[in-house]
């Protein structure tokens, strides 16, 4: 029901072994070629498109989370419904986040800076003006407020395991707290055996929720890596969870973009070749080549979708708005060699009149063009390292890419 399998192995440019692959992971609900990325559909829908537009992207997988999903429209619910795929209309993987991150940044800072222990900072100074604690912390879990209604919840490890198993994902995610910078290296010391004992505890929950419900499809636990950036940190961790079990892994926590591939590096040495390896919230294409090149097999980023809704569209040579004045008169495709719906079928000129006009057909079509862009560049790397073409694509890639930034 869940299994994985090393196809190629990425030589470095010296010739010499790298942690970079090319696997299959099995799944109840079909197989996922890696690297591959993930997009996210966070209340079991990808914001401005239908399933029929997920799978023309030729996505191979969809993550939902588990803390939206909690709080609306229910789990229960959800399971009613026969589980998230049936409940979406997506008959293809789905993953599960554990809600961890969600019940941090949504309950305990803003601006993405949340904290229980800051240096040198008073809790009071890394909320909001105006704006209350939401979520607590404490060694069983995490007591948090809703963003929605305001109403009182509590996640610990079992909860996170319940709800997950309601939801139904083929891949889901071990309870875990997820520090930031701005937290102390004691504070990530003591954070880091919480998050080991909280993924023990989720493990036994898994065991005993896959043995209750028997006539569900297999759900694969994937521990999660914290440790900020620090290397003995992240080491260890890795290591502690390597040895209890798990079907495979999330990299996540806190790190500054230009240290992920080493900190990727770390983790990877230290965990087992035979399971995959998911990169959390990871999706510009210069982050993917340097987890790929360091050993992730598996992403997710709202990045895509999100810049869509925003105007801002991918194109081999960057990022650009669609409603910059040139664009107004522009009778060609976002991208010339796309073969999305979108640039087979409209103008750069028609997106820009559906922006300015408000029109929700225009978040429609750049989400599908942006999805499916960075779906394509993460298949295209696959079919590099298999054809062992992968740093001259890198090379040339990225240089195009970034050509235009100062």
């Amino acid at each position: 029901m869940f299994a994985f399998e090393v196809v190629d192995s990425l030589p470095g440019p010296d010739g010499l072994p790298t942690l970079g692959r090319t696997g299959t992971i099995t799944t109840p609900h079909g197989e996922i070629k890696t690297p591959a990325f993930i997009p996210v559909g966070t209340k079991a829908t990808l914001k401005a498109l239908t399933p029929a537009d997920l799978a023309a992207s030729e996505s191979q997988a969809v993550l939902a989370n588990a803390y939206h999903l909690y709080l609306q429209p229910g789990s229960d619910l959800i399971d009613q419904a026969g589980g998230l795929g049936q409940f979406m209309g997506w008959d293809g993987p789905t993953f599960t986040d554990s809600g961890g991150f969600q019940v941090m940044s949504l309950g305990v800072g803003f601006k993405k800076v949340l904290a229980m222990d800051a240096k040198g900072i008073a809790n009071d100074e890394v909320i909001a003006k105006g704006k209350d604690r939401l979520a607590h912390v404490d060694d069983d879990g995490v007591t948090f407020k809703s963003h929605l209604d305001g109403s009182m919840h509590r996640f610990t490890p079992e909860v996170s395991m319940q709800v997950q198993h309601q939801i139904g994902a083929d891949i889901i995610f071990a309870f875990d707290e997820c520090t930031t910078l701005m937290n102390t290296r004691a504070y990530q010391e003591q954070s880091l055996d919480r998050t080991a004992a909280w993924a023990r505890r989720c493990i036994l929950e898994h065991e005993r929720l896959t043995e209750q419900r028997a006539d569900h499809p297999y759900q694969a636990l994937f521990g999660v890596i914290q440790g900020a950036q620090y290397e003995d940190l992240r080491r260890a961790a890795a290591r502690d969870l390597a040895g209890l079990g798990f079907d495979g892994f999330g990299i996540g926590g806190a790190l500054e973009k230009e240290r992920l591939g080493e900190i990727v590096g770390w983790v990877n040495q230290e965990l087992p070749r035979d399971k995959p390896r998911h990169l959390l919230g990871i999706g510009e294409p210069d982050d993917l080549f340097v987890a790929i090149e360091q050993g992730a097999d598996t992403f997710d980023c709202v990045t895509p979708s999100r810049v869509a809704r925003n105007a801002s569209l991918f194109t081999d040579t960057g990022r650009f708005n669609i409603t910059s004045a040139i664009n107004r008169r522009t009778f060609e495709p976002v991208q010339d060699d796309c073969d999305c719906y979108t640039c087979t079928h409209f103008t750069r000129a028609y997106l820009h009149h559906l922006f300015k006009a408000k029109e929700m057909l225009a978040s429609t079509l750049a989400t599908i063009h942006n999805v499916r862009y960075i779906v394509r560049l993460v298949d295209r790397i696959r079919q590099a390292i298999s054809d062992g073409h992968f740093y001259p694509f890198r090379d040339e890639f990225l240089g195009q890419f970034y050509s235009t930034r100062a």
